[in-house]
């Protein structure tokens, strides 16, 4: 038995396990009233971190960067949902932060869904990455190990402080409402097989005036209420949340900005999940003008306020856990072959994010034999599905269409250290997704196998 098979089949055990956990025993009646904690923390690094994605100093706080989330205790097991306003946690780095939430609420790893908004305002992070770079002749800037330890520690006691807070919760709320002009397809088909790209800003008419293409319009959002006063909502949508970036500056961006202002509106507690957005972006409707960001921001809260008004509120259910195992192959063709990965990290004239990404994959192949964990929860007529990566959207629309007597609402970004996880013709098809990707192009089967088995 090869040390492959030993792994994943450890890893079966273990989400057997969880999903066990998380389901009605004959020894323990199931719980119908549950508790909720709510936190919230300051993750901004230190002035001076070189911040993605232009790895200049970070001098300019235009908004706090944050981590949000709550901690539910449906009397079996707590659980933990966390968005994060970074653009990435990868490999070891978010293996460690799951962790270290899991510690400070009590609970397992398994039991925590972290994910990113994917922000490019904010810090991109793969420890595992740094001794890669640092082993170069003239290593390029990257975050310190303390502007990384700084805010983890200011979220896990933000965690732990939460857990003398619970409120109870008797009541789930499910709404929706479709988004306007925000979310656009970024592959433009050109009508001979292949695609242009339409980036997150983009002033070329042509592109411009192409169709949105393919994208799920809905924002869903999920309310935790006692009686019907809200607890805390849950906010789920899918595109790149960029607008104008590139500066040294940390930026909540049009998504975070809605979800602190509907959470000022409505004086109740908001977290903002990205979806499946590898492929979905703004370009159709921003240009990267302070302006276009504006009407994003106001299109969305438009959205997200009328979801959370059309809740409809059902009694609360038991959470059931389940989990599932990705093995991912990295690739090993163009610009992943070894000998243009070390051409490209010697390159000491190159931009540090170039160098990064070449030392970021090698990080990826190194724990290639270890599964990325699915999880999905299931409360009720609820379905929540955590993904890994920056993952393409027809996934989510395949989630809902696997399970349409349910409510599913699909958050990706969870460990991103597959970066790009596509749909196996965008190869043949070109664009950016498929030169992003650390994996190979016969990865959609298994995530559509693993998305299936999370949603049984």
């Amino acid at each position: 038995m090869t040390s492959n098979q030993v792994t994943r089949r450890n890893f079966l055990s273990l989400s057997a396990a969880g999903v066990l956990a998380g389901c009605c025993t004959t020894r323990k009646p199931c719980a119908t009233k549950g508790r909720i904690a709510t936190f919230n923390a300051d993750v901004t690094p230190p002035l001076g971190t070189p911040i993605y994605s232009s790895f200049k100093p970070l001098e300019v706080i235009e908004q706090p960067l944050q981590a949000k989330g709550v901690i539910i205790d449906d009397g079996s097991a707590r659980y933990v949902l966390c968005a994060v306003d970074y653009c990435e946690l990868c490999n070891g780095t978010y293996t460690r932060w799951r962790k270290a939430i899991a510690d400070a609420a009590g609970t397992d790893p398994s039991r925590v869904a972290l994910h990113t908004v994917h922000q490019h305002t904010a810090p991109m992070l793969d420890e595992d990455s740094f001794p890669i770079l640092d082993s170069q002749a003239s290593p390029p800037v990257r975050p310190s190990v303390e502007s990384i330890q700084i805010p983890l520690d200011r979220l896990v006691s933000a965690v732990r402080n939460a857990q003398s807070q619970f409120q109870p919760y008797n009541q789930i709320g499910t709404g929706q409402a479709k988004v306007e002009r925000v979310a656009s397809n970024r592959r433009i088909p050109n009508g001979d097989g292949t695609v242009t790209t339409r980036y997150s800003s983009c002033k070329d008419p042509k592109l411009i005036a192409a169709p949105e293409g393919l994208i799920d319009p809905y924002v869903k959002t999920i309310t935790f209420a006692n009686g019907q006063k809200p607890v805390a909502r849950l906010h789920y949508y899918a595109t790149h949340p960029q607008s104008f970036y590139g500066d040294p500056r940390s930026s909540i961006d049009f998504a975070g900005m809605a979800r602190e202002w509907l959470e000022k509106q409505e004086g109740v507690f908001q977290v903002y999940f990205n979806g499946c957005g590898g492929n979905i972006a703004a370009g159709k409707y921003n240009d990267a003008s302070p302006e276009a960001r504006q009407g994003l921001y106001e299109r969305l809260r438009a959205a997200m306020k009328a979801a959370a008004e059309s809740t409809n509120y059902a009694p609360a259910a038991p959470v059931v856990l389940r989990s599932a195992p990705l093995v991912l192959t990295p690739r090993s063709d163009g610009p992943w072959a070894q000998a243009e990965l070390d051409a490209q990290l010697a390159k000491a004239d190159a931009h540090p994010n170039a160098r990064s990404v070449a030392a970021m994959f090698i990080a990826f192949r190194n724990r290639a034999n270890v599964p990325f964990e699915l999880t999905s929860i299931e409360m009720g007529n609820v379905f929540i599905l955590n993904l890994p990566g920056e993952v393409a959207v027809e996934f989510q629309l395949f989630a809902q269409e696997l399970r349409p007597d349910k409510f599913v609402a699909v958050a990706a970004y969870a460990d991103c250290g597959p970066a790009y996880i596509n749909l196996e013709k965008f190869s043949a098809e070109g664009g950016y997704e498929p030169t992003a990707s650390h994996a190979i192009p016969q990865s959609e089967q298994p995530m559509r196998d693993a998305i299936k088995e999370l949603l049984k």
